[in-house]
């Protein structure tokens, strides 16, 4: 149909999922190979492989609404959201199972806004949230661990342990800000009230603080995606959404 957003002219791709040409065509290999396209029952889909990514990533990219998005693609809106269902789960990212004897990582909580109030708690600025932990690999900054979402009301102490994410680093170093209090990681030096710290620790701390901003930049570049800083989606969606833009911004990174 002339007019719509498709994968198949390539000037739709980058602004709409975030990822160059080579690194979408990349994406799409790897679908595949994992089974994307097995036959299924039921309704053929209205839009190929390529073209059905592409409208999961710019739901992603843009926020739009389905009524708003839909059209673009010249589909209707319940076509649009059993495609977002479907592939939406499909684009998580695989999580590292093992790390290299060495690695270092860095791990802290990042708040999305999100409409269903089931998942989700009232956050001190009255937005209902869910916390996130999202690990990366302080070393190449690619996301390798996201922790299942929880409510807003968990401060990162119990996160870090109810959100699985602790469970899936076991005792690989981890670093921390100073949120996460008795959970072993290493976080910087706290002063006692009226007691400076001796000049070896506040050095440790400046160092500490530049390689955890890492994290804080892994978070800035995943929020290009709208969705994360209002998300409509229910139940799961937003960890399917947390979860596949990890794995565009890891695509992204290493392309």
């Amino acid at each position: 149909m002339a007019g719509v957003i498709t994968a198949s002219e390539p000037h739709w791709i980058a602004p709409f999922s975030g990822l160059q040409r080579r690194d979408f065509r990349r994406l799409i290999a790897m679908l595949r190979r994992e089974g994307a396209e097995l036959t299924r029952r039921g309704r053929p889909w209205s839009l190929p492989l390529e073209d059905r990514v592409l409208l999961v990533t710019a739901y992603w990219r843009t926020n739009l609404t389905l009524r708003q998005l839909a059209p673009l693609f010249g589909i209707s809106k319940s076509a649009a959201d059993r495609i977002i269902d479907h592939v939406g789960p499909l684009l998580a990212l695989k999580q590292r199972q093992r790390f290299r004897v060495g690695t270092v990582l860095i791990v802290d909580g990042t708040l999305v806004p999100i409409r269903d109030h089931t998942v989700a708690e009232q956050s001190k600025n009255y937005r209902y949230s869910t916390n996130h932990q999202v690990v990366i690999d302080a070393g190449t900054r690619l996301v390798v661990v996201v922790g299942r979402p929880l409510p807003r009301n968990r401060n990162d102490c119990k996160a870090w342990a109810e959100s699985g994410a602790e469970a899936a680093v076991g005792r690989t170093l981890t670093m921390a800000d100073g949120g996460y209090l008795g959970t072993g990681l290493v976080m910087p030096h706290r002063r006692r009230k009226g007691v400076e710290l001796p000049a070896w620790k506040q050095a440790h701390n400046k160092s500490h603080k530049q390689v955890r901003a890492r994290v804080e930049h892994v978070f800035a570049r995943m929020k290009e995606w709208k969705i994360l800083r209002d998300c409509r989606l229910k139940g799961d969606g937003v960890y399917h959404a947390m979860l596949g833009i990890a794995r565009l911004h890891n695509l992204a990174l290493t392309g």
